[in-house]
């Protein structure tokens, strides 16, 4: 529960709009996309851990909610290297598994990849607040005030999902339930439980629409908003400084030689 719960930061980031942040992550990321080498990620990763420290995200906080990718990236490393496409000399060999340089060149830019793709999203989606988030999207990009309210509206019920899971396990451990069967009574405990939390899920988004239609948030009207939702120069540095790391990286990669246009 904690790890959706944003950071409380002072820090310049921490104030920036989320609408700049995400801005900023999507220019960075489809840069990213559109070559697999590991010349552009690696100088996208190392120009992004330079900037960490103005981010406001605790070190410890850090690696708990990255963690994800610490452990996706050498699996995908790993797994391209023994079934990734041969080219090259052959590294090693064991039945129909090839090592070969270009999969483990492959590889090592597939998992420098999801780190440099990933980890600037979370760091800075980890200081904003849903609610700001929903602001910046109704007012600055203008988008539908019904999109933008029920996206807010699902975001908030997820930590309910979390307890309501914790309750249910502890309700099946008060009737003596929770550990009989072994696996395949724990694979059916889970697989009960799953299902009573859909279920559950849907008659609370039933009753959370219902009622915010009465309350007139599916209006047509132009909406009001309570808090005002501004984009001024920290917002545009904050975009500059995505796109400048992607042309950097980018223009690195092609300079080396290694820049490959995945759609060519």
């Amino acid at each position: 529960m904690t790890l959706l719960v944003p950071v409380a930061t002072t820090r310049a980031v921490g104030r920036v709009n989320p609408v700049a942040k995400l801005l900023a992550a999507v220019i960075l990321s489809l840069s990213l996309l559109l070559s697999i080498d590991w010349v552009s990620a690696g100088v996208a990763l190392v120009l992004e851990a330079v900037l960490l420290g103005w981010a406001g995200l605790p070190w410890r906080a850090f690696w708990r909610r990255t963690l994800p990718l610490w452990i996706a990236a050498p699996v995908s490393v790993i797994a391209t290297s023994l079934y990734g496409q041969d080219a090259g000399a052959v590294i090693g060999r064991a039945g129909f598994i090839t090592v070969t340089e270009g999969s483990v060149a492959l590889a090592f830019a597939i998992g420098l990849r999801i780190l440099a793709v990933g980890i600037p999203g979370i760091v800075l989606f980890a200081t904003t607040d849903p609610t700001d988030l929903a602001d910046g999207l109704g007012q600055v990009l203008r988008l539908p005030a019904r999109f933008v309210l029920g996206g807010l509206a699902g975001i908030r019920l997820v930590g309910l999902f979390v307890d309501d899971w914790r309750q249910l396990g502890l309700a099946r451990r008060a009737r003596g339930v929770a550990d009989v069967g072994g696996p395949i009574g724990a694979l059916k405990r889970t697989a009960g439980m799953a299902f009573a939390l859909l279920v559950l899920s849907v008659r609370r988004g039933s009753k959370l629409a219902t009622a915010m239609e009465a309350k007139g948030f599916g209006a047509d009207t132009p909406r009001t908003w309570a808090r005002p939702s501004t984009f001024g120069r920290p917002e545009y540095f904050l975009v500059a400084l995505g796109t400048a790391i992607a042309a950097v990286s980018i223009a690195t990669a092609i300079a080396a030689g290694t820049w490959s246009f995945v759609l060519a």
